[in-house]
Parts: C-alpha cells; structure tokens; sequence
C-alpha cells in the first residue's frame, strides 16, 4: 500500500470516527459521557455542553471530508496537524480533573497520536508532477 492512500485512508477513517462520536453525543449524550473519561459529567441543563463536543466533533469531521474530497491534501495535512490539538487537550482535561489516566492516554492520546501521524503522511507527499 502506498503511503498516500494510506494517509488518505486514515483520513477518511479519522473523519467518519469523529462524525460517528459526533453524531453519538447529540443522540445519545448522557449515554456517550462516561466513556469521555471524566469522573463527573454534566447532567440535566448542563448536558447541552454535551451537545456542543457534538457539533465540535461534527463540524472537525466535515472540515477533514471537505477537505480531502477537494483534492487540497497539503492543507488537509496542517489541518489534521492543527486538530490534533483537541483530543491532545481533551487527555489533558480528563488527567487535571481525576478522570481515567487509561482512557486519557489509551483513547485520547493514542487518537492524537493517530491524527498526527496522517498529519505527517499528508505534509510529506510530494505534488504528482503532470
């Protein structure tokens, strides 16, 4: 397997994961918080902060398609570079509030890990030349 379409199927694998989790919080959000990893989530009113990772994680999937759809794989590349971020601040967030080291580093990290590693696969293609 080449390393583009391996950078291009981690792409895509990246975006329909993020839609799907996305998706899940705004169906089922009470139901999809405990597996966030905190040791507390927000409940009753509070729970529309649930709904918002939903849209977050919605609209980062739609940013990744649109992206690779398009053909601008170089900007999907520092794209995934820079939504990297969120999962690495969500481990942070889980760790500084007592939540499971396990689920911050072995879902968030590694996801982090996952995304930055298509980041570099897709910043290191060369242009095909025509």
């Amino acid at each position: 397997m080449k390393l583009t379409h391996l950078a291009t199927a981690l792409a895509a694998l990246g975006a329909a994961f993020i839609l799907y989790i996305g998706l899940s919080y705004l169906i089922a959000p009470q139901a999809n918080a405990a597996d966030f990893g905190l040791p507390t989530w927000p409940r009753h009113e509070g729970a529309a902060f649930l709904a918002v990772k939903g849209v977050r994680d919605i609209a980062t999937g739609l940013v990744i398609l649109a992206l690779l759809l398009s053909g601008h794989r170089r900007a999907l590349g520092w794209a995934m570079a820079a939504i990297a971020f969120a999962p690495l601040g969500d481990a942070v967030i889980v760790l500084n509030s007592g939540g499971s080291a396990a689920t911050a580093l072995g879902v968030h990290g590694a996801t982090s890990a996952a995304v930055v590693l298509t980041a570099v696969l897709l910043l290191r293609e060369r242009p095909a030349t025509a």
